[in-house]
């Protein structure tokens, strides 16, 4: 007879994988992947390292497991954002301006989420997460075009430039020198104008 695991060591089992991803995304969130070590992991969820490779091949898969998470919350957002029944140019402004002020809010969060040197597997995740977010900013930009609110447009190069724009401008600001950081208002306001410029629309006066 197969071993069959009982419902209360289901629960225990789903409650040490939770514990282990929350502390390594509290720890990522407060230094970087560099500030989170699967010793350091373990120490924060109340584990032992044993535990965390029982659930977690390598500490590459559990930083993606992380990653994924928080993308697909922020895919959330934008995705809210571009069903708003708001103009395409103002969901646009919208949706780039909340990612960004999301990043300052979270600089170590967002600096190992964008660019923080990692293994090339998490880099490659880097590379998914990226288009999911291409996929959003693209429906955005279909419907300006549709409506005559945008000039027709390659859709899937001016998305992916917008999604490049905009979390390359947050590489310095959120790397842990916070080399190029400045009044937050104004990067917004900055990245948004050429986001928006990118898409077609004229430099505002």
């Amino acid at each position: 007879m197969a071993y069959q695991r009982s419902e209360r060591m289901e629960k225990r089992l789903a409650g040490n994988r939770a514990a282990i991803l929350s502390a390594a995304r509290r720890l990522i969130a407060s230094g970087g992947y560099r500030n989170a070590p699967v010793t350091a992991v373990a120490a924060e969820a109340g584990v032992s390292t044993g535990l965390i490779y029982r659930h977690f091949q390598s500490k590459a898969e559990l930083f993606v497991e992380v990653l994924s998470a928080a993308v697909a919350y922020e895919l959330e957002i934008l995705s809210a954002i571009a069903d708003e029944a708001l103009p395409a140019p103002q969901r646009l402004q919208r949706a780039v301006a909340s990612f960004v002020r999301r990043a300052l809010a979270g600089p170590s969060l967002a600096y190992a989420f964008i660019a923080e040197p990692v293994d090339p597997q998490v880099d490659a995740e880097r590379i998914r997460c990226r288009r999911l977010f291409g996929d959003v900013f693209r429906r955005i930009l279909a419907d300006g075009v549709a409506a005559g609110e945008l000039p027709p447009q390659d859709l899937d190069i001016s998305a992916a430039c917008i999604v490049g724009a905009f979390t390359e401008a947050l590489v310095g600001p959120t790397a842990p020198s916070r080399d190029g950081l400045r009044d937050g208002e104004q990067l917004v306001e900055a990245v948004c104008a050429l986001c928006l410029r990118a898409a077609g629309l004229p430099a505002a006066r």
